[in-house]
């Protein structure tokens, strides 16, 4: 790791990755990244779809999809995909988002090859190969995901509250990313392979190769697997207004648990705008650390809280700023939000110290080195950027970002986090949980 002092002195650029971009007549997006340091290999595929371009009914198909992409296909049947990887050192893996769906391998450099023929062969033949039987599978482990993700989870409930109490329905934020019961189990093959057709197409997604490869072989390789694979008409996203106020302000919730919890929520701006990095300094300074103002006022000195957070989701659409804290015995969910709602105003009214200001950016800056250290951070990097931005090279650009960020700029973020644009998310104990 770079020493501190040098962090707070080099410019952005220091810290760029190096890559070179191109575009196959099919509109697949190609970024390489030599890195001969080690000889390893990273293949991150990025699909441009995610829980929001689901249609309504069919929460959940991004999801479900990720799952349904490991079921095998007519050249690597059942779970062929991971038995060809692991037996030569190779392993992969895969999320998905609202925004996005990511899948990557990482392994030895010689299975270069053998990676984009797997991501190839799944972009191309997938929906050939889809099945009832592999439908009724992976539904139920998507099921059995969400109970225990929500439904089994203390305090799940609250983010399956989240999303309709913070967008409207017809909104792509709408919903929840793990999808309904209902939604899961209506889905049809048919449903499945529309999806497929409609999204996992080479022009909607973003190749990285990252590590120790020939970028002269890589190329023939990308060209010779992806190459003949047909471009779809994708269908117009929709671009809703940016949000200002959740839909409701207010939404209780009881779980089984002993301690309630309290999520004080607001609408932010999106993912690597300027303003988007203001309320990342805003969440460290209010709850990040034992040194935040949060933990300090209220857990160490004055013991109102057993727990407080804050945080910045950053979305492609809209971001969600929030707040967290569980009351500790013999204090109210109430009083634990208006000393929240109060640290925010004062934040809001005379900004953030100096030391404050330092702390938050050294901590910041030593975090982003750090992320970037690891190979498959680099290649994951470098398909959002692009996903967001439209560039790779972004990173020099984003830490730039929060470098020129100025006391005034937090006070201006935390100066929108009014009671008038908040929601308020609570779980309570229900009966089963206070006995």
């Amino acid at each position: 790791m770079l020493p501190l002092f040098l962090l707070t002195a080099m410019p952005a650029k220091a810290i760029e990755i190096p890559h070179e971009q191109y575009q196959l007549e099919n509109g697949l997006n190609v970024i390489l990244h030599e890195d001969h340091s080690l000889p390893q290999v990273v293949v991150n595929l990025w699909y441009g779809v995610g829980s929001k371009d689901e249609e309504p009914g069919r929460s959940g198909f991004a999801h479900l999809f990720e799952h349904l992409m490991f079921m095998g296909t007519t050249h690597l049947p059942g779970s062929g995909f991971d038995e060809r990887m692991e037996a030569y050192g190779g392993w992969n893996n895969a999320w998905t988002s609202e925004d996005a769906t990511d899948y990557y391998e990482a392994g030895p450099s010689n299975l270069l090859e053998t990676f984009l023929w797997m991501e190839s062969d799944r972009m191309r033949d997938l929906a050939q190969a889809m099945t009832q039987e592999k439908l009724d599978l992976q539904r139920d482990v998507v099921r059995n995901e969400r109970r225990q993700s929500v439904e089994d989870t203390p305090y799940g409930v609250i983010w399956e509250a989240m999303s309709p109490a913070m967008y409207p329905t017809e909104h792509p934020y709408g919903h929840t990313v793990i999808g309904t019961h209902e939604d899961l189990q209506a889905a049809s093959v048919e449903d499945v392979v529309r999806f497929f057709n409609s999204w996992y197409a080479p022009n909607n997604a973003s190749l990285v190769i990252a590590g120790d490869f020939d970028s002269t072989q890589a190329k023939q390789w990308v060209s010779q697997y992806f190459g003949g694979i047909a471009k779809v008409k994708l269908a117009e996203r929709a671009q809703p207004a940016r949000m200002d106020k959740p839909v409701k302000s207010e939404v209780e919730t009881t779980d089984n648990v002993q301690i309630p919890l309290t999520v004080l929520a607001w609408h932010s701006p999106p993912a690597l705008e300027v303003s988007d990095a203001a309320f990342d300094l805003v969440a460290s300074i209010l709850g990040e650390g034992r040194s935040s103002r949060l933990y300090t006022d209220m857990v160490i000195d004055e013991g109102i809280a057993l727990e407080v957070s804050a945080w910045q989701y950053s979305q492609l659409l809209g971001s969600i700023f929030a707040v967290t804290a569980k009351p500790s015995e013999g204090h109210s969910i109430e009083e634990v939000e208006a000393r929240l709602q109060a640290h925010i105003d004062r934040l809001s009214q005379e900004g953030p110290t100096q030391e404050e200001m330092e702390r938050v950016r050294n901590q910041l800056e030593v975090g982003f080195i750090e992320d970037l250290e690891g190979l498959h951070q680099r290649a994951s990097a470098l398909n959002r950027y692009r996903y967001i931005t439209g560039d790779p090279g972004f990173v020099d650009q984003d830490l730039d970002r929060y470098r020129k960020l100025t006391a005034e700029d937090i006070q201006a973020a935390a100066s929108t986090l009014t009671l008038e644009r908040r929601c308020s998310l609570r779980v309570r104990p229900n009966d089963e949980g206070e006995k």
